[in-house]
């Protein structure tokens, strides 16, 4: 029976999880689409998702009678800080370099989350683990000095704490076991206070308002929490690795929509990435479903 119940909080999990890094891969085209400021675009975006995060808190617990806490202690103000640190860098990485960069080091999200939950959950990597990780590794590299040369060394920097800024977010959720699916949400107060601080003195500069409210209001919101939901299911990593959606989706969004096409050598480090996280991934169902089968009745 218990097997059973893992394998179907599993598939849950990579259903919640699934859907949440489709969503997320609508995030930098709608960015893009809307043509503005940088700060005016993060502060409406964050305002809208924070909007959202209290109208779903009301409902739950007002109307369905659930008892879920917009921040749960310590370690829901924590995972916040993190995941509104992550917007303010992914903001900055996106008007930075191109977007195939920013999806190809944020897929990097999974391997940082496999290290801090070694770190402090003493959860270590498998040896497939650790070897996907060097491959990864190789593949950032070569973007990160695809950036150097072209110039984009800041945004590319941008990304990479970008995804370390998720991984963490990621891990506290993980230790704390708490449901953090409103933490996100609740917590883009945080990088909407500074867009606005931030934004030009006469005003919000924005072309099309409708992108990026609609990403604010429905897109993001989705993707964070069936994001920030699944660490309840999966390991750390795995939920990491569902960012890898929008590594593959969002720079086929955008080369349809801009005409952005990557370099050769940035298209050649996301090969990489995208193999060595394909693999582990393909690798880590093998391994759940051998330990799922039970033993043969004698």
């Amino acid at each position: 029976m218990s097997h059973k119940i893992d394998a179907a909080h599993h598939r849950r999990g990579l259903l919640i999880t699934g859907l949440g890094g489709l969503a997320l891969s609508f995030d930098i085209p709608l960015i893009r689409s809307s043509d503005g400021e940088v700060w005016s675009l993060l502060a409406l975006r964050s305002l809208c998702t924070f909007c959202v995060a209290l109208l779903a808190w009301i409902v739950l617990n007002k109307m369905l009678g659930r008892k879920i806490a917009l921040v749960p202690g310590t370690a829901g103000l924590l995972a916040g800080l993190f995941y509104g640190l992550g917007s303010f860098t992914f903001l900055l990485a996106v008007f930075n370099t191109a977007t195939a960069n920013v999806v190809f080091i944020v897929a990097f999200t999974s391997m940082f989350a496999a290290v801090l939950s070694w770190i402090f959950l003493k959860e270590r990597p498998s040896n497939a683990t650790l070897l996907t990780m060097a491959i990864m590794v190789f593949g950032v590299s070569l973007i990160v000095h695809d950036g150097l040369k072209s110039g984009n060394f800041f945004g590319d920097a941008m990304a990479v704490c970008s995804a370390l800024m998720l991984a963490c977010a990621i891990t506290v959720s993980r230790a704390s076991g708490k449901d953090m699916g409103l933490v996100p949400l609740a917590t883009a107060i945080i990088p909407c206070v500074v867009g606005y601080i931030l934004s030009p003195a006469e005003g919000l500069q924005i072309a099309h308002p409708g992108w990026i409210m609609f990403d604010g209001l429905v897109m993001i919101p989705l993707a964070f929490f069936c994001l920030a939901t699944g660490p309840r299911y999966l390991s750390a990593p795995e939920v990491g690795m569902f960012y890898l959606l929008e590594t593959i989706l969002a720079p086929i969004w955008v080369w349809i929509v801009f005409l952005e096409s990557p370099t050769s050598q940035t298209l050649i480090g996301g090969a990489v990435l995208i193999l060595a996280l394909v693999g582990h991934s393909v690798w880590q169902m093998r391994q759940r479903t051998a330990l799922s089968v039970p033993p043969p009745l004698h």
